[in-house]
């Protein structure tokens, strides 16, 4: 007699669900992304053209800060965005919500915070712990 080893997976239902989240969050964060592009070349209208030239040289190095900010801003944001884009993937191959160490389901309550996690709470902590 051959042991088969239940999949587990959440619901037709529940996928649908947590796509609709990840799909609003995936829109959300395109726009967001659109602004600090915006932002970074120059296009969204705040620069220092109309200022006077006493002021030009801080208006610069705000200027300058202001754009390294925005360039970390937007490198986190795009990894957000590949890690949405990831989920929905899991969705359809119908692997989402499986924690990717221990092979348990993720909470419900989790995905719905953080709809792009591969790891439950517990083996999250695991991993932290292990990397310190």
């Amino acid at each position: 007699m051959s042991e088969e080893k239940e999949f587990l997976r959440y619901s037709d239902e529940d996928l649908q669900e947590f796509k609709e989240i990840i799909l609003e969050k995936l829109k959300q964060a395109k726009q967001d992304m659109k602004m600090y592009v915006d932002a970074l070349s120059g296009t969204s209208g705040n620069d220092i053209a109309d200022t006077s030239p006493t002021f030009k040289i801080l208006e610069e190095g705000q200027q300058t800060l202001f754009k390294e900010e925005t360039g970390r801003l937007a490198s986190r944001l795009e990894k957000y965005i590949k890690n949405l884009e990831a989920a929905l993937i899991r969705i359809e191959n119908k692997t989402y919500g499986v924690c990717r160490e221990t092979g348990e389901l993720i909470p419900k309550e989790r995905l719905k915070v953080v709809p792009h996690a591969t790891l439950s709470y517990d083996a999250k902590i695991n991993e932290k712990k292990n990397t310190k």
